[in-house]
């Protein structure tokens, strides 16, 4: 029999991490020969925190940029940047802000087929260097595919700066990979999905990084950002790896698109994630105390009062969580959860 597979794998070019790399940025671009024109996608609190030292620094590098402030993910903020972007006639991009803003500029690079640089300002979930992005529509969170950045600058002096909780959000994102490689291996079995073990392996090496870390990831200490930073950006991409969300994204993440369904995002992406990582662990039979511990040390929501929602928004999430990508297997099945599994859950991981 012949031999047809094939895959393709798309990974950034250049991961700059670290104190005052933002300086590096206008030389990374000229390395990368890019075209002339440029836009600058940010967001108002990150165009004073880096958006317009982005655009000094590409200056200096005789490039023409121009800067662009938007709001959140949504399919409206895309297509007026997309907007601008040919307006300019701009021939790459760069997102600067926090993950919405990457995201933007994630979905416009795709869209219009020219490369961006992903230049994060918080560091709240592992989508930094990833193919994926959320878009906004009525306030719920739809996962779509998008642009592997040509390249990432993550400075660990500018993400510092933002607050502590968007760092926490991004550790118990990660962290949450543990139970997303269990739901894959599971849907391997099951239904025989293609797995890949590298991307598996890569997803989970930077949960455990986190976790083994999370005594030293405290607030307004760059060597915590630096610690965490670099789990998140290889995070992302073992989603290239695998050519999907599979590594990174399971029943936690299916939880916390439906509690934004309910509550309209009152949680962080990744501290929803995180405590949905707990409660789904505890189905997988695994040792849910250990995530649950690893988010308080760190700092992370662990309960739904933390997370600013009620119990009963909890128990509804985790009822309608297999309904959100009824196409995904996860240890929540084809059928979900009944209300009084989903409360007695809740219960005895101590999220309610």
């Amino acid at each position: 029999m012949e031999f047809t597979k094939n895959k393709a794998m798309v990974f950034p070019r250049a991961v700059l991490a670290g104190h005052g790399v933002l300086a590096e940025i206008g030389k990374l671009a000229r390395n990368f020969e890019l075209g002339q024109t440029g836009l600058v996608i940010t967001g108002k609190k990150s165009e004073a925190l880096a958006g317009r030292a982005v655009v000094d620094y590409l200056t200096a590098e005789k490039f023409d940029v121009q800067l662009a402030v938007t709001g959140e993910a949504t399919r409206e903020n895309v297509d007026e940047m997309k907007k601008v972007a040919l307006e300019t006639r701009a021939a790459f991009l760069a997102g600067v802000g926090g993950g919405s803003k990457i995201d933007i500029a994630k979905v416009c690079s795709s869209e219009l087929g020219i490369p961006f640089i992903s230049v994060p300002t918080v560091a709240s979930h592992d989508g930094i260097a990833s193919p994926r992005a959320s878009l906004k529509t009525n306030g719920i969170s739809i996962s779509v595919d998008a642009n592997v950045p040509l390249g990432v600058v993550a400075d660990s002096a500018v993400i510092v700066k933002s607050p502590f909780r968007f760092l926490a959000s991004g550790c118990a994102d990660v962290i949450a990979n543990l139970t997303a490689i269990l739901d894959w291996r599971l849907a391997s079995r099951l239904r025989n999905e293609e797995f890949s073990s590298t991307a598996a392996t890569l997803a989970e090496f930077t949960a455990e990084t986190i976790i083994e870390n999370a005594g030293l990831i405290k607030p307004n200490i760059e060597e915590s950002v630096w610690l965490a930073i670099k789990p998140m950006i290889i995070s992302g991409i073992s989603m290239s790896v695998a050519g999907s969300s599979r590594p990174t994204s399971g029943s936690e993440h299916m939880f916390s698109h439906a509690l934004d369904a309910i509550t309209h995002g009152k949680g962080l992406h990744g501290e929803q994630c995180g405590v949905g990582a707990i409660m789904m662990m505890y189905l997988h039979g695994g040792d849910w105390q250990r995530i649950r511990n690893a988010l308080k040390t760190i700092g992370a929501p662990t309960t739904a009062i933390e997370l600013g929602v009620s119990k009963e928004d909890i128990v509804t999430a985790l009822v309608n969580a297999n309904k959100v990508r009824p196409d995904r297997y996860t240890i929540l099945g084809d059928k979900g959860l009944a209300p009084d599994a989903a409360e007695k859950i809740a219960r005895v991981t101590g999220v309610i």
